[in-house]
Order: structure tokens, then C-alpha cells, then sequence
């Protein structure tokens, strides 16, 4: 099987590692993108995305493997292809489909009899079906018969090194069963041992497997962010809570609050999910109140911030802030809807003069504005009125950050056990 072709369209985080993966494993990897900045640092051996090095495009490029390119042309020389591309939605929380349609259009053009064709973006039960199937079967082509079409959602985590394309269990879902078992072949031929991929019954029922994830991970955050507002009201430490509750060993997962989930997926695919939920005249209360609650910690935590600067005499207009951390979560340089970059907006607009300091992220685009990170040297804290933590980074030292004496607002816990007068946490 490495001998195969496999095409990649989309080279994101998470079309870029499975396409590198692919190449290590000895197969012909032809990574698509529209992007020809991206394609030419490819094909020179520098990456874009931070949970692949620079070195591993190198040496698969240096082995003949893996080559990049814009010419759709290129995916017909291969046996399979994944499509990678981002699923987000519009102003109005409908699904935003057209990097799908370009896709499936871009497989379309090159698809031949024989090839396997794997959905893996993010998207909503009938998506594989609905959407991608008719424009595919524009090529003259019928999936189930002439081609094998399939959706196996994406689990990429970023910044896990635990976790990756090869070990971490796979669905899918195909139009038949030797085209389930098919993709299932292909997906485990990189993966540390066999048996890491479960077939279901079908494409719509590995499509919502994955609305299901993250879905599941939503209401709980959104359950503690609740919690958190009423235990403050209360007078109680929510992380103490927490942490006592997972002392019993069965029946209870942790989640913790803070100020909303950031990233590809959980702010995004509930929205998925209750807008499919219409078409059977079916509402979610349930997910999209949960959705609402975490849009809402990016304004609690502001009120919180205000209330603290209150009480040592200093109002938010004018004051000085520092954000420490932008990405969505730590350890990694990703801003994509992060909570982070919003709640730095809000304090702008109520007049706070807000700078941002990360280790990962060295330029942002904020508010309209270009913005440089501040570098965390000594005594640069002390220039500021107010710090705000809003993303656990290993980088960070806590104990420095309690020992400046600056008002400190907590929203990520990072000061535990560093308890002081002037800092407080969510």
C-alpha cells in the first residue's frame, strides 16, 4: 500500500500533518493548496503549522515523498484524497460551505474511476451526501460504483504531542462497505498498530460522531462557566470545587471554566449542529444555550475586571492592562476565535489601553490594529494597572506575576496557590 498516491487538499493543521504522515510512511503524498505562498515554502521545507517542524517537510521532500502544489491536475495521479479544508460560519451562525464546494469542485476536475475521496472537515449529517456527492458525480463519475466516498472526521488537537495522527483512534463512515473498509486500510497504513479506526454505518453518522465530541465538551464548559458565576456570588472557589469532585472515581469528568473555548471546533460545530436541527424542525435548546453561556465569559469576565479596578480606586477608562497570552489555548501559537482576542476588544472599547504579551503569538491583528506582543522583562509588569491571564502558557512563572503587587484578574488559574490581596480568579 505505500506505493499509493495519496492526495491531501488543503494543507492547514490538518491536511499539512496527515499529508506529512502520509509521506513518512512511504506513500506518494500530493498536498493541494490555493495558497501559492504557502506551496512554495512547502516545496522549499518550511512549514506553517507548529505541531509540524520545518525539518520533517524537508525530509520528505528531500525523499521524493511529498510535494506541494497548486495544479488540481496533480491529484489524478493518485489513488486517494482527503479533503481538509475549514468548515466556519458566517455572521448569522449558518454553516459557511464554500471552502467544501471549492474542494469537492477541485476533486471533481481530477477525480477518476477508482479513486477513494475522504471528508474530513468539520460539518454537519448529510454534508458528505448533500453536498460533496452531486458535485463529484458532475465528473460523470457515480460514487458507491465508479469511485468509493467516504467522511472520517478529524481529531487533530493542536499543540498535543500525546495525542496525534498516529495513535489517536479514527471513525469513518462510507457509502459501502468495501469503501468503509477501504479508507479504514488507508488511514491505519500510518497509524502505530491496526485497529484504530471504527467504521460506522454510514457518512452521516460519522459526521455527527464528531458534532457529538464537541458538542458533549461545549455543555460542560458552558455548565462550570455557570457555575463559576454563581460560586463567585457565593463567596466559593469553583477551581476547589472542581478539583474535590474529581477525587471520586467514577461518574464525574472535569471541566473548567473560564472565559469561553476558542479554536476550530467548539465554538463552531454546536452551531453545526442546532442549524441542521432546524431542517426537522427540531431546536436545541440545550446546545444553544449552552453556546450563549460560553459567549458570555468574555463580557462576565469584563465586568469582573471593572469591579476589581473599582475597588482599589481606578476606573477601566484609561487604565493601563496587560492580556497575558492571545491563542486560544496554551502552548500554541493559534488565534482562531479565541476569547482571548475578544475580551482584549471589549476592554478597548470601554477605554482600557490594553497591550498583550505571548510567547507564541509575536504579532496580531486586534480590534483593526496591528499589534506586537510585549516581551515579559523585569519590572514591565509594574507598568501596568491591571493584568489580566487569560491562557495558562507553561511560559508563564506565576509566582512572578502574583510578586509584581499589580491587581491581577485570573481567568485560567494559573495563580493558584499564590494567594494574594490583590489577585483574583474566576
Amino acid at each position: 500500500m505505500p506505493d499509493q498516491g495519496v492526495g491531501i487538499v488543503g494543507l492547514g493543521y490538518v491536511g499539512l500533518p496527515l499529508a506529512v504522515a502520509f509521506a513518512e510512511a512511504g506513500f506518494r503524498s500530493v498536498g493541494f493548496d490555493v495558497d501559492p505562498e504557502r506551496v512554495a515554502a512547502l516545496n522549499a521545507g518550511r512549514s506553517h503549522v507548529e505541531d509540524v517542524a520545518g525539518a520533517r517537510v524537508a525530509a520528505c521532500r528531500a525523499a521524493g515523498r511529498f510535494e506541494a502544489t497548486g495544479d488540481a491536475g496533480a491529484l489524478r495521479g493518485t489513488d486517494a484524497v482527503f479533503i481538509c479544508v475549514p468548515t466556519p460560519f458566517d455572521e448569522a451562525k449558518t454553516p459557511d460551505l464554500r471552502y467544501v464546494r471549492s474542494a469537492a469542485e477541485t476533486v471533481a476536475s481530477a477525480l477518476r474511476p477508482g479513486h477513494l475521496v475522504v471528508l474530513q472537515s468539520t460539518t454537519y449529517p448529510g454534508t458528505t451526501t448533500e453536498v460533496v456527492q452531486p458535485l463529484l458525480e458532475r465528473s460523470g463519475l457515480r460514487a458507491g460504483v465508479d469511485f468509493d466516498l467516504a467522511f472520517s472526521p478529524e481529531r487533530v488537537d493542536p499543540g498535543n504531542t500525546t495525542w496525534t495522527v498516529r495513535n489517536t483512534p479514527k471513525v469513518v463512515g462510507a457509502l459501502t462497505e468495501a469503501g468503509a473498509g477501504r479508507a479504514r486500510a488507508l488511514m491505519e497504513s500510518v497509524m502505530e498498530r491496526p485497529g484504530l479506526v471504527r467504521i460506522v454505518s454510514s457518512p452521516a453518522a460519522a459526521e455527527l460522531t464528531k458534532l457529538l465530541e464537541n458538542t458533549y465538551r461545549a455543555v460542560n464548559i458552558a455548565l462550570v462557566n455557570e457555575l463559576a458565576v454563581l460560586a463567585h456570588d457565593m463567596g466559593l472557589d469553583l477551581w476547589e470545587v472542581i478539583d474535590a469532585a474529581s477525587t471520586k472515581p467514577f461518574g464525574f469528568q472535569a471541566f473548567y471554566p473560564g472565559i469561553g473555548p476558542g479554536g476550530h471546533c467548539i465554538p463552531v460545530d454546536p452551531y453545526y449542529l442546532s442549524w441542521r436541527a432546524r431542517v426537522f424542525d427540531f431546536q436545541t435548546k440545550f446546545i444553544e444555550l449552552a453556546a450563549d453561556t460560553n459567549l458570555g465569559m468574555a463580557r462576565y469576565a469584563l465586568t469582573r475586571v471593572q469591579e476589581l479596578l473599582n475597588r482599589r480606586g481606578r476606573a477601566l477608562r484609561g487604565a493601563r492592562v496587560l492580556a497575558l497570552g492571545l491563542s486560544f489555548k496554551p502552548g500554541i501559537g493559534d488565534v482562531r476565535n479565541s476569547r482571548a482576542v475578544r475580551l482584549v476588544e471589549l476592554l478597548e472599547e470601554h477605554g482600557a489601553e490594553v497591550d498583550y504579551a505571548d510567547p507564541h503569538v509575536p504579532s496580531a491583528r486586534i480590534g483593526g490594529r496591528d499589534r506586537k506582543a510585549v516581551e515579559l522583562r523585569d519590572g514591565v509588569l509594574e507598568r501596568y494597572d491591571l493584568v489580566t491571564v487569560l491562557v495558562a502558557h507553561p511560559e508563564w512563572d506565576a509566582a512572578s506575576v502574583v510578586a509584581a503587587g499589580v491587581p491581577v484578574f485570573d481567568a485560567v488559574n494559573l495563580t493558584a496557590g499564590h494567594a494574594a490581596e490583590w489577585v483574583e480568579r474566576l
